[in-house]
């Protein structure tokens, strides 16, 4: 299972869990808050490392930049897109307004 596939599940568990969906938020507020949600889903059972998010990010926007217009200089500015942790918070959000 690949990082994306990781934080999908654990995603899913967090919308359908209060308190583990709380436990993810409560992350954000440590004082190196990436290390502690990668803590909290290493308990979960999901082996996922700071630097093993960061590089999914970056290798999911650069295989992006590839597919368009050959990569080059032209193509589309993707902001956010690098940031699997950032995403998965907002996405986490958005669960929370559709219920």
């Amino acid at each position: 299972m690949n990082i994306g596939e990781q934080l999908d599940a654990i995603k899913d568990r967090a919308r359908t869990d209060p308190k583990l969906c709380e436990a993810f938020w409560e992350t954000r507020k440590q004082a190196n808050p990436l290390a502690a949600f990668c803590g909290k889903c290493r308990e979960l059972g999901y082996e996922i490392y700071e630097m093993d998010l960061i590089d999914a990010g970056e290798e999911f926007y650069a295989a992006i930049k590839r597919s368009t217009n050959g990569g080059g200089e032209n193509s589309p500015v993707l902001k956010g897109e690098d940031d699997f942790y950032e995403m998965f918070f907002a996405e986490l959000e958005l669960g929370k307004r559709e219920r």
